[in-house]
């Protein structure tokens, strides 16, 4: 004899409402009930945003000390790490609000990030390019490099563009020493050029060159002499072969745009802002020191587009105050409760089967109104 079936011939409208708010009910508490979690080295990351914080502040009051005022229209946070439009020794065009976004010490936590990410330990060597041009990025990076114990080789362009490191007599390489002086970075630059057009400041007058030259004479760097861009290329990477002293470098770090560092617009476009582990495509027939690091399979940070570097890690743009230390998903972030997502879903799930495939939506309905029924069931052979 075969068995009898009964199933509901609709589902209940009211079974259904009631789904919908558990549904709702587990996409508000979900929402609601988030927790804060630490992200990856996050010891290194505030120690670090703290040494760029203090570095920060030092080089503020030592311009403020050498005559240079702070024009609060350009640099709204009052930093004194932002030049002038133009002055003798600017030798590029500059992008203010990139200027002013990259005031914020935690961006020594992103490079931090980045150099873990790239797999460096204490005590590993890293080269690294600066210019002039992106002096708050300069100093976060020594205070990342710093903290994390590692050993740098610095090779400098002293140009700066605009709004950056481009008062005379307080570029970069007078911050450099400066912060060397008051102990604040146990390292300086081993080699400099002038920076601009061709590494030589091409283009600018000849008085103008002389005050780089100046500024790299009485910073006691010596200044890499070379006849051409090629020449400049090959230069660096003897320096830092030499600097090594037969220890692998584990990693590159360019701030900016310096010329021979990028390879200039082209090359300074190809390579993504942040971590590059491999060689972009169409990089190798350029000569830049981040090709020739990428070709020996060395891993790039390309410190650069700092708009874009900071919506990725959290970071405001364009600050119109002072971050503080911590601030960002660099650091912290917001997730939600696995535990409680998973259960919620089990729990619909389950409501789906018990009252679609099943009958107990019909039992809870006939059992309530047992006089009345409200749905006529189908039989089923």
């Amino acid at each position: 004899m075969k068995k009898l079936y009964w199933r509901p011939q609709k589902i209940s409208l009211k079974l259904l409402w009631l789904i919908a708010l558990v549904a709702l009910a587990g996409f508000i508490l979900t929402e609601r009930y988030s927790f804060s979690e630490k992200q990856p080295y996050y010891e290194e990351k505030i120690k670090a945003a703290k040494l760029a914080e203090k570095a920060f502040d030092l080089v503020k009051a030592e311009r403020i000390k050498r005559g240079y005022p702070i024009d609060i229209e350009s640099d709204p946070l009052q930093s004194g790490l932002i030049g002038e439009l133009l002055t003798p020794v600017t030798t590029n065009p500059g992008h203010l609000p990139a200027k002013q976004t990259s005031i914020n010490p935690n961006f020594a936590a992103v490079i931090v990030h980045m150099l873990k990410r790239a797999g460096v330990e204490e005590g590993m060597t890293v080269a690294i390019g600066l210019s002039g041009s992106f002096p708050a990025l300069n100093i976060c990076t020594l205070a990342a490099v710093k903290t994390l114990g590692l050993r740098p080789i610095i090779i400098t362009s002293v140009g700066s563009s605009q709004w950056g490191a481009n008062l005379p007599n307080f570029m970069w390489l007078d911050m450099e020493s400066y912060l060397y002086e008051q102990r604040v970075f146990p390292y300086k630059s081993v080699a400099v050029s002038r920076g601009g057009i061709d590494d030589r400041a091409l283009g600018l007058p000849r008085e103008s060159r002389k005050m780089l030259d100046d500024v790299i004479a009485r910073s006691g760097v010596s200044m890499i002499q070379f006849s051409n861009y090629d020449e400049s290329v090959e230069l660096r990477m003897s320096i830092y072969r030499e600097y090594s002293e037969g220890k692998d470098i584990m990693a590159y770090i360019n701030v900016g745009g310096g010329t021979t560092s990028v390879g200039g617009k082209v090359g300074k476009v190809m390579f993504k802002p942040g971590l590059n582990r491999t060689m972009p495509k169409g990089s190798a027939d350029i000569n830049s020191v981040m090709t020739r690091f990428a070709i020996e399979d060395v891993p790039v940070i390309h410190l650069t587009k700092i708009d874009v570097l900071a919506e990725r890690y959290g970071l405001p743009l364009i600050p119109l105050r002072m971050p503080i230390v911590g601030e960002g998903s660099i650091f912290v972030k917001e997730s939600k409760s696995m535990p409680m997502v998973a259960g919620l879903l089990v729990l619909i799930f389950i409501l789906l089967i018990a009252i679609v495939r099943l009958d107990w939506g019909y039992r809870m309905i006939s059992s309530s109104k047992r006089d009345k029924p409200s749905m006529k069931p189908e039989r089923m052979v």
